[in-house]
């Protein structure tokens, strides 16, 4: 296996650049997906380059769900195959999405139009209504169950631009990929809580592994300070061996999960890659 973070919000390595997106080059014996596209065309092309992905060779685009920050990409992405592309997704990536503070203006925060024309253009959509396998040990969740009583989508999240229709984004998954080992965990922004989703990955692998790495944002952004407490205390819990908080999770979240987790975290940027022995 090997991971590699094409697109995040920030950069340690020359010739990379940054911004406010999320993606990741996924490499298990022989195959290869990208999981999510990040907000722009141009930073996952020139990133890609720089690193010596080929973004044409991936077999398939699994998509985390339906913001811009994650789908930007998606037109570069769809170019870069031969022949159309698989994409895996939810039904509810599609629709409009806004973010509506209390005292703010409405902003459309769901995928652009360039991506929409790209996926009309170049894409084999495939609904994922549940857990499924995109290729051997390597899986999307699907819809993650909400369990835990402390977590919600992060944000002041709509359907509509006057507040009326709350979204509760259901097109929200992880990725996750089952080695001897262990379990490494994809999220997206983990809108469905980062807990629930280790929970929901654990009851579908029957808590036959650990989790060996936990990678991505978990949308801490906003989180209380209870929120942040209890996700501290059931990472803990859950025996996450490694974590690299990243996105959306937050600079004082990740600040307090690097204080919370002694020598679990590690930073995540644009540029950093795994292999199966980390």
């Amino acid at each position: 296996m090997r991971l590699i973070v094409l697109t995040e919000n920030s950069v340690y390595r020359r010739g990379l650049l940054a911004e406010h997106g999320w993606a990741v080059w996924v490499e298990r014996e022989g195959r290869a997906f990208l999981f999510d596209a990040g907000q722009t065309s141009l930073v996952l092309t020139r990133n890609a380059e720089a690193l010596g992905v080929r973004l044409g060779e991936a077999e398939g685009i699994l998509l985390s769900h339906g913001h811009y920050d994650h789908a930007g990409g998606l037109p570069a992405a769809l170019a870069a195959a031969r022949d159309k592309q698989t994409v895996w997704l939810h039904r509810d990536a599609l629709v409009p999405k806004f973010s509506c503070p209390e005292n703010g203006r409405a902003q459309e925060v769901g995928l652009p139009q360039s991506a929409r024309e790209a996926l009309n253009a170049k894409a084999v959509l495939r609904f994922v209504e549940g857990p499924a396998e995109a290729a051997p040990g390597i899986f999307v969740t699907g819809p993650v169950p909400r369990q835990t009583d402390f977590e919600d989508t992060g944000g002041p999240f709509f359907l509509d631009p006057k507040r009326r229709r709350a979204d509760p984004l259901l097109d929200d998954q992880a990725l996750f990929i089952e080695e001897s080992n262990g379990i490494t965990v994809l999220l997206g922004c983990a809108h469905a809580g980062v807990i629930n989703t280790l929970l929901h990955i654990r009851e579908l692998t029957g808590a036959r592994r650990p989790f060996k790495a936990v990678l991505g944002g978990a949308h801490l952004v906003n989180a209380s300070e209870r929120r942040l407490r209890r996700t501290a205390e059931e990472l803990r819990a859950l025996g996450v061996r490694r974590l690299f908080p990243a996105h959306c999770t937050g600079v004082p979240a990740i600040a307090r999960l690097w204080r919370e987790l002694p020598g679990v975290c590690a930073p995540c940027s644009a540029g950093l890659e795994l292999a199966s022995a980390a």
